[in-house]
């Protein structure tokens, strides 16, 4: 980045914090249960990560990422689907691979990672990003068939972020999603969801904070992600 842009950043990363709006985590049971169609074994569903997967932004679990990538799944398939979200707000990788990850159940069909948002705000490096989500994915994987690993949303196009620092946040995501991929290509049971599958855009997709996804916004990311998993 432009060493000219540096004081520009900065005082937009403390306007930022100032502006934030607080909002609260999802209420209600961070597990569920939808109904399918077919006599078929349930699909056991596992959300991992960071205040996405605790349902940041709206009222139950329900509407989140858990509820939502459920019902996807049950159109998708005709399957009765079980799910389970298991997320923390603020939390980075290292903290899903040493705090969260030991909380999930022992078998599953799918486990979704959704992260990295907090890593990129945190200055980590890509390096440091990637040794702690192969380690996720590794783990995820001996507990599951299949490992999805939600890339991050364009923080340049975030309703929250000023322009300049919105693209020098848009710059690290970029290079911690490249690590991202290769962890991925390098695992047969891992598959990368490009976080620019979300565009364009709307303001619907948001909640009052303007960072942490509406009813509307979860639903749309969880369904780039179930148009994703091979069935």
């Amino acid at each position: 980045m432009n060493a000219l842009l540096l004081p520009v950043v900065a005082a937009q990363a403390m306007w930022k914090r100032r502006r934030t709006v607080s909002i609260p985590s999802a209420e209600g049971p961070a597990t569920g249960v939808v109904p399918g169609m077919t006599p078929r074994h349930p699909l056991r569903v596992v959300i991992l990560g960071d205040s996405l997967a605790a349902g940041y932004g709206v009222h139950t679990h329900d509407e989140g990422f858990g509820g939502s990538l459920a019902r996807d799944l049950v159109e998708r398939t005709g399957r009765t689907v079980e799910w389970t979200a298991v997320g923390q707000y603020g939390a980075t990788a290292r903290r899903i691979r040493y705090r969260l990850l030991p909380q999930i159940p022992d078998k599953a069909d799918i486990v979704v990672i959704v992260g990295g948002a907090n890593d990129v705000l945190g200055g980590r490096q890509p390096h440091e990003w990637g040794e702690d989500l192969a380690a996720v994915a590794d783990e995820s994987s001996r507990r599951a068939g299949r490992v999805m690993v939600a890339g991050i949303p364009p923080f340049e196009h975030l309703p929250c972020m000023p322009r300049t620092l919105g693209r020098h946040l848009a710059a690290r995501a970029v290079a911690l999603d490249e690590v991202s991929q290769r962890v991925c290509d390098e695992r047969p049971a891992a598959t990368w969801v490009p976080g620019k599958l979300l565009l364009p855009f709307v303001p619907a997709y948001f909640s009052p904070d303007g960072f942490h996804p509406s009813s509307l916004g979860y639903r749309r990311w969880s369904a780039a992600v179930a148009g994703e998993i091979p069935l």
